[in-house]
């Protein structure tokens, strides 16, 4: 048995069911495991659906653990109505865009849905800085899984105007973000907009790129109104 089956099996085995957060690994081959935090929300009875969310953490100095405290600290609290299952890995490489980080990131949302009770037209990609570029990036191009997009100071990168926002999309921006401009999200969400796509800005003043906890208010927000377009859809 090779390590990359090892650990899926093992990975397997250990699946919690009860309500709590618990950390984890995966295999994201050519890269080391990634791990991975996994939050089970209050109430979770393996009967109902739940929605999914993929939190995708920031830039910076990273450490062991950092999808983890991303999510317990910024996107729980924040999208805690949506009583949603949050997964939230460490980025196996140095960006969330490249093929192996879009590659083990994949694998590990198709191995929640299996494992848990997930509705499928329930599925948000949420990111910060390098997480909500990564948010632009997987919500362009895996259209199939994910059903909404919350962009939390992340540009667009080389993405086409073409594909973004083809699914319902919540950007948050600040005026004082010192490190990702605020002008070109203004101006690529006004683009989307003029071609009737589905998408939300929200302009923040005071937070700085290093404040995320100034956008949990606006992340709420956020999650409200994509659970609005979700019963649209539905």
């Amino acid at each position: 048995m090779t390590l990359l089956s090892l650990l899926t099996l093992v990975a397997a085995l250990q699946q919690p069911n009860t309500p709590g957060t618990y950390t984890m690994a995966f295999p994201a081959p050519g890269a080391d495991p990634m791990r991975y935090a996994l939050t089970i929300p209050r109430g979770y009875n393996g009967r109902d659906a739940r929605p999914l969310i993929l939190a995708l953490h920031p830039g910076g100095q990273r450490f062991p653990g950092y999808g983890a405290s991303f999510a317990q600290q910024i996107i729980a609290p924040g999208l805690s109505s949506l009583g949603a299952i949050i997964v939230a890995p460490d980025v196996p490489t140095r960006s969330w865009t490249d093929d192996i980080s879009e590659r083990a990131v994949l694998e590990l949302v198709k191995s929640v849905m299996t494992d848990y009770r997930i509705d499928p037209a329930r599925i948000v990609v949420v990111g910060f800085s390098l997480g909500g570029r990564g948010a632009w990036f997987h919500s362009s191009r895996h259209t199939d899984i994910f059903k909404a997009a919350i962009v939390m100071a992340g540009s667009t990168g080389d993405e086409p105007i073409e594909k973004l926002a083809t699914v319902p999309t919540y950007v948050i921006h600040s005026r004082d973000d010192e490190v990702v401009e605020f002008a070109p999200a203004e101006k690529i969400v006004k683009e989307l907009k003029q071609l009737k796509r589905t998408i939300e800005f929200e302009p923040l003043s005071g937070p700085t790129h290093f404040t995320m906890g100034g956008y949990i208010d606006s992340l709420t927000r956020a999650g409200r109104w994509v659970a609005e377009r979700w019963k649209t859809k539905g």
